[in-house]
């Protein structure tokens, strides 16, 4: 998994706009659907498709943002689509006709398995995620067990014969702090810009954020100072830091802008397209749209903007 997207062959920007998914031309949607439709019915089950959902005959949905977006990302182009439809479809299939795992695992085994998520407002009902911790504005935690072939994000209802909140909280994070770093990649820029990104298949590998100076130590060898550390999460599979020491904060700021908005549009798995500054594992955005919604503006709050100011004063003496 790379940084940036490189741009597979498909119909130009000029054509027809897909009304749902706007990163498909009308075409490209109607072709998607089709072989939606086809995978499924290759696996023995008749499905009526509309703009963002499938239904089978017993009423259940299935969605298909994140697979339009998938496909949306794939290097390969429509010529990719049918295997990774196929895939995806006999995925979910396996997922619903299987007994939960809730039932069938035992209890330290389910403990075991739990990891923490980072999620956007728009990924989860907090109607049935009342235990959900905000870390921003529009920013959330929740704790999901890891299948081998899904993620399954607990509810309410399902946490609750498993323990106590906390303990479960603590055993997810354990169990993030030990995963590896799968990917790392140094974005650098002619201005002295500087910023780390770690990427991987992983569904933790954004929520990491939330071990972040565990994830510092590894990736860089160097301790977070009280300063702390800016940090982007655009999607699931992609979390970005740059480790305050000094005024490069100002030009990292800036890049990771414009990285994590990039990032985050048309991506499966999509959290934020804002920056935060992280400090003693607190959050404070400082990216967000403007006013016309067109674009993006930095909104540096009394905190941060002394933090500035004092590590523009260092540089000068």
């Amino acid at each position: 998994m790379g940084l940036f997207r490189r741009g597979p062959k498909r119909d130009g920007r000029d054509a027809p706009r897909d009304p749902e998914f706007a990163f498909f031309s009308v075409d490209e949607g109607a072709r998607f659907r089709g072989q939606v439709r086809e995978a499924f019915a290759e696996q023995g089950l008749e499905v009526s498709v509309y703009a963002d959902v499938v239904s089978d005959s017993e009423g259940r949905q299935f969605g298909l943002g994140n697979l339009a977006a998938v496909l949306h990302n794939d290097d390969r182009g429509p010529r990719g689509w049918p295997e990774l439809i196929r895939r995806h479809v006999g995925m979910v299939l396996r997922t619903m006709d299987a007994p939960s795992a809730l039932d069938t695992l035992p209890t330290e085994q389910i403990r075991a398995q739990l990891y923490p998520r980072v999620i956007g407002r728009e990924g989860f009902d907090p109607d049935n995620f009342a235990y959900a911790r905000p870390l921003a504005p529009g920013l959330f935690e929740i704790i999901a067990l890891d299948l081998p072939e899904s993620v399954m994000m607990l509810t309410d209802e399902a946490l609750e014969p498993l323990g106590d909140l906390q303990y479960l909280r603590d055993q997810a994070l354990y169990n993030l702090r030990g995963l590896p770093v799968e990917g790392h990649e140094t974005v650098k820029g002619d201005d002295g810009m500087q910023f780390e990104v770690i990427l991987g298949d992983s569904f933790y590998t954004a929520s990491r954020v939330l071990a972040l100076e565990s994830v510092v130590r590894q990736v860089t060898g160097e301790q977070l100072t009280r300063d702390g550390a800016l940090v982007a999460m655009p999607f699931r599979h992609q979390l970005a830091f740059h480790a305050i020491h000094d005024v490069g904060v100002i030009p990292a700021l800036n890049a990771m802008t414009s990285f994590a908005a990039t990032g985050y549009a048309d991506t499966p798995g999509a959290i934020t397209p804002y920056v935060y500054w992280w400090r003693d594992g607190t959050l404070t955005q400082l990216s967000d749209s403007d006013e016309d919604g067109e674009g993006l503006r930095i909104v540096v709050g009394e905190e941060f903007q002394e933090l500035l100011e004092r590590l523009v004063a260092e540089a000068q003496d």
